[in-house]
């Protein structure tokens, strides 16, 4: 971990940086990657927020909201699969479980960088200076809550199994086989889900890491060497699963609320 304070006269307003009165010479339109960045991803908070505070509207038979799921709490009829464990609790059911997904996308390592950049501009883009002093790193909050990223990794691997199940269920009816335009938006998310969540670094190192002579764990290795391919596209999964995770709650929401009808295939 880098040094958590800087020395006097060092960083961007030290002597041995250029003496520009800029803050850059870049010509391009550097600021459009972090303004982006924090207008979907604030967006993405608001609209969780949202959702999670609600309480309402997110179980249409079959369906269950990803948001909710699963529902530990006071939930609707047919929405607990799992039980209702947590009956008693007063607020929201999405509050008891969407902590574990939101704190393995928050801690994140490539959100880091984004948000790095978006919300604390440090720095905004390469060669832009930034507008602090000094770098405290990951020590103080509420950047040290990075730390806990790998713990919140497996938690998420718990989150996929749940999300992957209800896929599954999402396939079944009373009367038969069932598919409907839900059924294959949450399977998308659900595959999203998983290479966001297997992509991540620390599956990397939970997979390969700590291993001296990868010849003695072939199978490690190959399970590592695959996990590496799949982390080169980890920003891509993880923008994506954003996506899919929030339109797959809008969808049933607004089957729930009777905005829209399912669309079903048979």
């Amino acid at each position: 971990m880098a040094s958590t304070k800087a020395p006097a006269g060092t960083g961007v307003h030290g002597p041995g940086r250029a003496a520009i009165g800029a803050r850059t010479l870049r010509q391009d339109r550097w600021w459009l990657a972090p303004l982006s960045t924090f207008v979907v991803f604030s967006a993405f908070i608001v609209y969780a927020t949202w959702r999670a505070f609600a309480n309402a509207n997110y179980y249409a038979e079959p369906y269950l909201s990803p948001f909710y799921s699963p529902c530990l709490g006071d939930c609707v009829k047919g929405s607990s699969d799992f039980g209702q464990p947590f009956g008693w609790f007063p607020l929201s059911a999405a509050l008891i479980i969407l902590i574990f997904p939101l704190g393995f996308r928050m801690t994140c390592y490539y959100y880091r960088k984004s948000y790095y950049r978006a919300f604390w501009l440090s720095p905004p883009a390469c060669a832009v200076a930034e507008p602090h002093t000094k770098y405290t790193g990951e020590t103080r909050l509420p950047l040290i809550l990075n730390n806990l990223h790998r713990y919140f990794w497996y938690a998420a691997i718990v989150v996929g199994f749940v999300l992957s199940f209800d896929v599954v269920i999402s396939f079944k009816e009373a009367d038969g086989g069932h598919v409907g335009l839900g059924t294959l938006i949450l399977l998308v998310n659900v595959v999203f889900i998983w290479l966001y969540t297997l992509s991540c670094h620390s599956c990397r190192h939970a997979v390969g890491g700590r291993l001296r002579h990868f010849s003695k764990h072939p199978v490690r290795y190959k399970a590592w060497t695959w996990v590496s391919k799949l982390n080169a596209h980890h920003a891509k999964f993880a923008w994506y699963s954003l996506f899919s995770v929030a339109i797959a709650d809008l969808y049933v929401y607004l089957l729930a609320n009777g905005t829209i009808s399912e669309t079903r295939f048979f």
